[in-house]
């Protein structure tokens, strides 16, 4: 999983994704900084992400795989699209770009919130708004971000998920938009 307020789609990757400025967060999500990416990462430092559940006009869900040059979880499976807040932005603003640049599409409908939880391992640190939205535009995900993508059903999905290196927060965020749903 994954923004800047302006950011070149080619520059997601390397040195311009590294480059870009994050707010940093304390523990009930109030700034208190701003720092590089390659920094927030380097030293865990707690920051924002947004994270989509994407399905077609059928229902399926979107699914893809990262680009192994990704700086942060590459050559995963991941099962929502999303990516980082950048400085100064908010999180709807922020599901919006990055919902839009992962399909490769304009136009799409705001994505409704679902809920909101602190990601936390040993190695990083993160507040995941998690939103859902419908596409029934025709997707052309970037492919300095795609590898590989499906729309799945979800029975097709959950099929699958046991024999894929799942990103780990995009499947918490599976998990919990699932058990919320009933």
């Amino acid at each position: 999983m994954t923004g800047m307020t302006q950011e070149s789609q080619q520059g997601r990757q390397g040195g311009l994704a590294a480059d870009e400025l994050l707010d940093t967060v304390d523990e009930r999500d109030r700034m208190t900084g701003q720092r590089r990416r390659a920094e927030v990462y380097a030293h865990g430092l707690r920051h924002r992400c947004t994270a989509i559940r994407v399905r077609d006009g059928e229902g399926r869900i979107f699914v893809h795989r990262r680009t192994p040059e990704k700086l942060i979880f590459p050559s995963m499976y991941d099962v929502v699209v999303g990516g980082v807040v950048g400085a100064g932005e908010d999180y709807d603003t922020a599901a919006l770009r990055e919902a839009e640049e992962e399909l490769g599409v304009r136009g799409l409908p705001l994505p409704e919130l679902r809920l909101k939880f602190l990601f936390e391992t040993p190695e990083v640190s993160w507040f995941i708004q998690v939103y859902e939205v419908v596409c029934t535009l025709p997707v052309r995900p970037q492919p300095e971000e795609v590898a590989w993508w499906d729309f799945l059903t979800e029975d097709e999905l959950e099929r699958r998920l046991p024999t894929w290196d799942v990103v780990p927060d995009g499947l918490e965020c599976h998990r919990r938009l699932d058990a919320a749903r009933g």
